[in-house]
């Protein structure tokens, strides 16, 4: 602990290696060693060194500051839509899945039957993978399909039934 006093700092830490640790600045290194006998220390006689001269934080963002907040900020006043009381954002969750990605719904072994198997048609549970509504990107297989989905868009119907599947709506 001496040999720490003599490099100058005040505090010290029983283990170095941690970032916690505070280290406090030697008084003979400070600025403000330069300054002594200075009577304004570098902060001006006029101005004066004042605690917030503006105001602290966000003060002043639609009045004095308002230059800055209409520059670096904008929009970040005022609102925008409409309120929804009592909001329920489980009626707005439905993630979607695109036709072109049907078939990776199923695990590999039954694909790889399924291709053999073309008599039978396989039934993907798009609820069961994670996905309300099926969207109809990209092509399909022609192989048909049984897809149960929450949402189909008029596009996956169309492709869907092309194919020779079914689309099985479930609440």
């Amino acid at each position: 602990s001496e040999h720490l006093w003599q490099l100058g700092l005040k505090s010290f830490c029983q283990h170095p290696e941690t970032a916690s640790c505070a280290r406090a600045m030697t008084a003979r290194y400070k600025k403000n060693r330069k300054h002594r006998g200075q009577v304004s220390a570098g902060h001006g006689r006029i101005g004066k060194h004042r605690k917030h001269p503006s105001g602290c934080g966000n003060a002043g963002g639609q009045h004095h500051h308002r230059i800055n907040f209409d520059k670096y900020h904008p929009g970040y006043f005022g609102k925008v839509g409409m309120r929804t009381f009592h909001l329920n954002k489980d009626k707005l969750h439905c993630p979607v899945v695109n036709v072109d990605k049907i078939w990776s719904l199923i695990p590999l072994e039954k694909r790889l039957y399924f291709a053999k198997n073309t008599s039978k048609a396989p039934v993907i549970d798009c609820r069961r993978a994670g996905y309300f509504k099926v969207l109809g990107k990209g092509k399909i297989h022609t192989q048909p399909v049984i897809i149960k989905a929450k949402l189909f868009s008029k596009r996956a119907e169309k492709k869907i039934k092309d194919a020779g599947g079914v689309c099985v709506l479930q609440a």
